[in-house]
């Protein structure tokens, strides 16, 4: 191989190397937003069992015709 066709190759592996870093910083950044929106999700299903709870829902309380 000449000189010249290696400079090419480090170059190539070089982007890639940025690229690869550049994608798992994503991947990483998407995964603590999918741990917050899951807890956000939690939080909002047990606040709604809760509400429900304390308003009698599901509880065998008919609403009136109107509702």
């Amino acid at each position: 191989m000449n000189d010249e066709r290696v400079t090419e190759l480090e170059i190539k592996v070089a982007y890639q190397e940025d690229l690869l870093q550049t994608l798992n910083d994503v991947v990483s950044e998407q995964q603590q937003q999918l741990i917050r929106l899951e807890e956000v999700s939690r939080l909002l299903g047990q606040r709604i069992k809760n509400m429900a709870g304390s308003e009698g829902i599901n509880q065998g309380v008919e609403l009136p015709p109107h509702y």
